[in-house]
């Protein structure tokens, strides 16, 4: 048997990042979301549940675009389910990315050191 470059979960994943990133961006029309960047899913081995990641642009409006995402979970689901083919839709959670947090801190961190730094003159390089 041969081995295939990933686990079937893994895949689904995938498709299932892709497929919720388009019905939030072209199917639900709420006002009151922000900015949503889906930036991962992870699915349980048996393809039951899944947790869906999301980057939400401006920090003020993360808790009330994540309540409005699990809220529509349901239609989400609905339109999973017209566009895969699976016996079983999983039961979908939204989470905040917090890599994507820790990252910015990361760059900020990087950024003041930068700012810190005072310039070295020419010369001093040479001796």
């Amino acid at each position: 048997m041969r081995k295939l470059p990933y686990k079937r979960s893994a895949r689904v994943s995938d498709l299932i990042r892709e497929e919720v990133a388009d019905i939030i961006m072209f199917k639900i029309k709420h006002k009151t979301l922000g900015f949503v960047t889906v930036t991962g899913a992870k699915i349980s081995s048996d393809l039951r549940n899944a947790i869906i990641y999301v980057s939400v642009l401006v920090d003020e409006e993360k808790i009330r675009t994540l309540r409005k995402l699990n809220e529509s979970k349901t239609f989400i689901k609905g339109e999973l389910g017209k566009r895969l083919k699976m016996k079983f839709v999983p039961t979908i959670v939204f989470r905040i990315d917090e890599a994507v947090e820790y990252g910015r801190k990361i760059d900020n961190m990087l950024d003041n050191l930068d700012a810190e730094r005072s310039p070295v003159d020419d010369d001093e390089d040479l001796f």
